[in-house]
């Protein structure tokens, strides 16, 4: 082949990259009101994910939605429960303001996982819980300040052990002692449970090498069904 048809290959190639974004757009656009409309679920899913229930409406919808994303073959769904006026970082009025947000989100979840789980996905998916940062086990007036060094998160299915804890702080509860996870951890282990090695992911760069994972991170193996 001659240097103007390896062209002209090329561009082809780069052209027909594009129409199938294109089509992958069109796709996803189209099926977009189909999935949102929940007029097919019946009255048992609704109140499973809470939606017969101011309280818990809001999020509940997001999290039936996240399951029918999940239906439609979408692999990775973004469910965020936030309040502008009473947020989960609490340095005031902890008390109240989570109970209030865990009211609001305790009995979605429940359903979601109940719901995958009757579906047969939830073996297949993952399904992770968690924010940035704890709270002090000491009090900030009425609330608590940041704490980055011991906090909670959750997973349920795809591949992982359930009705155990992994991990403890210190008596205090400020440190993380035992079954210590960094952050690059979670992210290998999140990595590792969706079939990818971490390792394999690096590559170099002006002199150093780089992954999702930054040149870290342990597979927490002993979570792992």
């Amino acid at each position: 082949m001659d240097f103007a048809n390896e062209q002209k290959s090329e561009r082809d190639r780069e052209l027909d990259i594009r129409l199938d974004h294109f089509e992958l757009a069109y796709r996803m656009q189209n099926s977009i009101p189909r999935i949102q409309d929940l007029a097919s679920e019946s009255e048992a899913t609704l109140r499973l994910y809470g939606l017969d229930d101011p309280m818990t409406e809001n999020f509940g919808r997001q999290c039936l939605l996240a399951r029918r994303f999940l239906e439609e073959g979408v692999r990775f769904v973004q469910v965020t429960h936030s309040d502008s006026e009473v947020q989960w970082d609490q340095h005031s009025d902890l008390y109240l303001g989570h109970t209030k947000n865990a009211a609001e989100v305790d009995r979605p979840i429940a359903g979601f996982l109940a719901d995958l789980e009757q579906r047969g996905l939830l073996k297949d998916t993952l399904v992770l819980w968690g924010g940035e940062f704890g709270r002090t086990p000491t009090s900030q007036g009425n609330g608590r300040d940041h704490n980055p060094h011991g906090f909670t998160m959750w997973m349920a299915g795809g591949g992982v052990k359930g009705g155990f804890a992994y991990g403890a702080t210190d008596e205090y509860g400020y440190y993380a002692v035992e079954d210590k996870m960094h952050i690059h951890d979670l992210h290998a282990t999140i990595l590792h449970l969706l079939g990818l090695d971490h390792e394999r992911l690096t590559y170099r760069y002006a002199g150093r090498d780089f992954r999702l994972t930054d040149v870290a991170g342990q597979v927490a193996t002993k979570i792992l069904a």
